[in-house]
């Protein structure tokens, strides 16, 4: 590979990392030609993109735009290299298990494939592949707005249906004040 085409790729992998607030490391090198291709193209149809990359090329760019903000994850750069960028943080973590899942189904002593090294979500470095059951329970930015907005809502109904509880006491009250004329 030509000093051009180091440069090339780290221009690349700087525009992903730069685009995308969440990526995932992996470790694929015991995955079949074949398995990779199925990874690519359920990442792919879920909206993730997958770059295969060598580890010095995945530094230089992480570094070259914030060696500090991404120092956490020069740790995970060994061994073969697949980065799995996305805009929601949980999906690479379910598109890792459902394909670990699928491949393990019906077979014993194998371990879970493809490995993952860590993630970067949001600027949290999440490290270790015994941390893909938490990221695949995050909630998506959406659901925590939705959440949000259903916890401000709660208090208001309460209130609400009480005063409309008063109006039919009220009412009730008056009827029998009637009756008793």
């Amino acid at each position: 590979m030509t000093k051009q085409e180091k440069n090339d790729i780290i221009e690349v992998l700087k525009e992903k990392f730069s685009q995308y607030n969440n990526f995932y490391v992996t470790n694929t090198e015991s995955l079949t030609v074949a398995q990779v291709g199925n990874l690519r193209r359920v990442c792919f149809n879920k909206k993730v993109e997958m770059k295969v990359a060598k580890n010095t090329l995945i530094r230089k760019a992480l570094e070259s735009l914030d060696e500090k903000r991404f120092s956490g994850m020069f740790e995970s750069l060994n061994g073969v290299t697949a980065i799995m960028f996305s805009e929601n943080a949980k999906e690479p973590a379910l598109i890792i298990s459902e394909f670990r899942d699928a491949y393990v189904k019906g077979k014993k002593d194998i371990k879970p494939k493809p490995v993952l090294k860590a993630a970067f979500i949001d600027g949290d470095v999440f490290m270790g592949d015994n941390q893909l059951a938490t990221l695949t329970t995050l909630k998506s930015k959406n659901d925590l707005i939705g959440e949000i907005i259903g916890l401000l809502q709660s208090p208001a109904k309460n209130v609400i249906s009480g005063l409309n509880a008063g109006n039919k006491l009220a009412g009730l009250v008056k009827a029998l004040e009637d009756r008793a004329q």
